[in-house]
């Protein structure tokens, strides 16, 4: 009797659990099962297949080849198309394109609808007459994260406008290292920076719900710790000791994932030996057990082959494509050929791929395809047209670029420069939109301007549109590479008769690996540029538009001026001007630390060893000297620290601490102002950071204006990655810092729930 009671309860249990669980499967995750039963392993794997536009277009750019397109789509079942051909497209191509490659996907005997990806980096990239915004780098200049979201959602309402559904973006890789060519992808070298711009940027993608026009999927990239090259050189090799992986290169993923991230994109390249393509403990016990990532992983180009071809840790192509999808690749960027869905194939019929990780991997594509309701409508949506091109895109991309402006030198006050001054304007930068947009610009490489709005303006026009054609002079050609644009003699000579130099080099635009370079060293013939607007004694204002820092330790002493404009997008040349003439007042602060030297490439975050060095006869000097470091950012006006206050002494547990701070502007001009509130932990089980930045507000002040700031932070603000990879927060003595401003407070746990 007991025993029969016995198994009437157990069933009974079962029965209801398995009523809970069929009650909580959601109605997507019914159709993804319903479908995926229907499925055959070659349409299975055609879902984890992903090819390039070339594969199935014509080499006229937005033109298919319809026999290619039904190889891809009916024969080999392709679940995503990338990129284009060469250039940007009109709105309406891309309509015209993706209604074709819908009308292919409706023949098929499961009418599964293909995912069209592309790399919006700051703006939607490949579109024609689409709004550009600053790159990464500079956004993280702006320090305004409610600007960063307000352009994504632009970014967002193109792409879809558009009729693409997928960004491959944003670039969540930190910049500690300026030689790397996809350093103005990233916000900056500091961690705070980059994990809370990045979740904002998520969710300014997601939020307004994937089915709605106005959202697109994001791709968090390049996990995971993609730009550590230790060479600087793109898709080059990593050493990264797990604890500086967890403390510096990993929380911007964690929170991504936080912030509803739906696909992400994997590091090119190799950490310690291993392709991170090839890594199961980081694919899956450390992104899906550990951060909970749900979505799909996607490769980068061509990556699965060069786990055989470059890397040679699988002896064959097979074996490298069963590698990565047992690792947890969910999808292939093949992308030229069919080989991907050939050689899984195989490995799944020779048992070397169990086909529940094939199920896995389909059903989270099949997922990801429901949310962005391209079974309901997989064709370009009519009433997303409606949101490309408005008006106001124009005047936030202006707002954007001009927060982005970072005022690095003004000696003697010489900006800004008087309206009725005559002005020479010169260097290679001056009548190049490419050095003003950079990478991903209706090109990949950004470089051919034919493509650009006809609208953009250069510096050189901006310049002239305040002054008058009267009083500008310039010695310049249009486009970067002109000749013109580096004749000394020339220079020279035409600055005879002006008040002044505008001096403008930096970087022509590049993408990825067509962006390595040697070293940080500016070009030879812009040095030699610099230093002869020097030698003619009138006052130059250098003015920056780079990716990355280049050197200009030799020239800055004689520059009286100088202006970091990074790659800013569409409104940059506007932006220069409104700052050069007194029209705007700059407010930018430097995302990364501005290297005076190659050997002396120091993060703001140094640790105690490199702040000092101790050298023969106990001579101290600083290790941390950069040009201009790490949040720096001049203004005209000033701004007076005061007051600081902590609402305890002594932290305890989980209690939040809040400090206040005084911010009086002094001078005779309203002004906006980023405030910082920085963290030392005096002493750790792990050698602690000089500072780490914990957070930020962006303020206005009218002259003479006191406002108070707050910030409230809690022992997790303070934590650190130990010795035994937790993240800690350890009983001790903690110092915050303000502007020039300190005050110390006692942590301990006491009180931990």
């Amino acid at each position: 009797m007991k025993s029969l009671l016995f198994l009437t309860f157990a069933m009974a249990i079962c029965t209801a659990t398995h009523a809970q669980t069929k009650k909580n499967v959601s109605p997507t995750d019914k159709k993804v099962n319903e479908l995926l039963a229907k499925m055959t392993l070659e349409e299975k794997v055609g879902q984890m297949t992903q090819v390039t536009l070339g594969v199935v277009g014509t080499k006229t750019d937005g033109e298919l080849d319809p026999v290619a397109l039904k190889k891809a789509v009916a024969d080999y079942k392709v679940g995503s198309i990338l990129n284009v051909t060469n250039h940007a497209l009109t709105v309406q191509q891309w309509h015209q394109l993706l209604t074709k490659i819908a009308d292919e996907a409706k023949n098929t005997r499961l009418k599964i609808p293909v995912i069209y990806g592309l790399d919006g980096i700051h703006g939607q990239t490949y579109t024609l007459e689409s709004t550009l915004f600053p790159q990464n780098i500079a956004m993280a200049a702006s320090r305004n994260m409610e600007l960063a979201k307000a352009v994504t959602k632009v970014a967002a309402k193109e792409l879809r406008a558009s009729g693409v559904r997928w960004n491959f973006a944003p670039v969540l890789d930190i910049g500690r290292q300026p030689l790397w060519s996809r350093f103005p992808e990233t916000y900056g070298e500091d961690v705070f920076m980059g994990k809370t711009m990045g979740a904002a940027v998520i969710k300014a993608y997601e939020e307004d719900g994937l089915q709605n026009t106005t959202a697109v999927a994001s791709c968090m990239k390049h996990y995971l710790g993609y730009s550590a090259s230790r060479t600087g050189k793109d898709r080059t090799p990593i050493y990264l000791p797990d604890i500086e992986m967890r403390e510096y290169y990993l929380p911007q993923f964690r929170e991504a994932v936080k912030a509803g991230a739906s696909t992400l994109m994997v590091n090119s390249s190799e950490i310690n030996g291993v392709p991170v393509h090839a890594s199961k403990y980081l694919l899956t016990d450390l992104l899906r057990k550990e951060l909970g990532f749900e979505g799909v992983i996607v490769t980068d180009w061509e990556d699965i082959k060069r786990v055989h071809e470059r890397h040679n840790v699988a002896a064959t192509p097979r074996e490298a494509v069963a590698i990565c999808v047992n690792a947890g690749i969910d999808m292939s960027m093949v992308p030229t050929d069919f080989s991907f869905y050939d050689l899984l194939i195989e490995a799944v019929k020779r048992k070397e791929v169990p086909m529940s990780r094939i199920d896995d991997a389909v059903k989270r594509i099949l997922v990801l395809k429901f949310k962005l309701g391209l079974f309901d409508n997989p064709y370009p949506e009519k009433e997303a047209v409606a949101n490309f091109g408005k008006p106001e895109y124009q005047s936030l991309a202006l707002e954007a670029a001009s927060e982005a402006m970072t005022l690095l030198k003004n000696e003697n006050n010489v900006l800004p420069l008087s309206k009725n001054a005559k002005v020479l304007v010169a260097g290679p930068a001056a009548q190049s939109l490419s050095a003003l947009n950079g990478c991903w610009s209706y090109t990949w490489q950004g470089k051919e301007e034919q493509w650009y709005p006809a609208d953009s303006k250069t510096i050189l026009q901006t310049i002239t549109a305040k002054l008058g054609a009267a009083n500008v002079l310039t010695t310049t050609g249009k486009g970067f590479d002109s000749p013109m644009n580096y004749d000394a003699a020339v220079l020279t000579a035409a600055a005879a008769n002006v008040d002044a130099i505008i001096l403008c080099l930096g970087e022509n635009a590049y993408a990825e690996s067509p962006g390595n370079i040697a070293d940080l060293a500016l070009d030879e013939n812009q040095v030699a540029l610099a230093k002869a607007a020097a030698a003619t004694g009138k006052p130059v204002i250098l003015v920056l538009t780079e990716g990355r820092p280049r050197f200009i330790t030799g020239i800055e002493p004689s520059m009286k001026g100088i202006l970091m404009a990074y790659w800013s997008g569409k409104k940059t040349g506007e932006a220069i001007a409104d700052v050069l003439f007194g029209d705007y007042n700059p407010n930018g602060k430097l995302p990364f630390s501005y290297p005076r030297s190659m050997g002396e490439v120091v993060m703001y975050d140094r640790k105690p060893t490199e702040e000092t060095r101790e050298i023969f006869n106990d001579d101290v000097h600083t290790g941390y000297n950069p040009l201009f470091a790490f949040g720096h950012g001049l203004s005209y006006t000033s701004f007076e620290y005061s007051d600081i206050k902590l609402s305890t002494l002594q932290l305890k547990g989980n209690e939040n601490l809040t400090i206040t701070v005084k911010i009086k502007n002094t001078g005779a001009r309203d002004g906006r102002h980023t405030v910082e509130l920085y963290s030392r932990d005096m002493y750790a089980s792990i050698t602690p950071s000089i500072k780490r930045l914990r957070a930020f507000q962006k303020i206005d002040l009218k002259a003479g204006e006191t406002k108070t700031v707050a910030f409230r932070i809690n022992k997790n603000d303070l934590a650190f990655v130990n010795a035994q990879l937790k993240t800690v927060t350890e009983t001790g003595d903690f110092k915050v810092m303000i502007g020039g401003l300190s005050a110390a407070f006692k942590y301990t746990s006491q009180g931990v729930n």
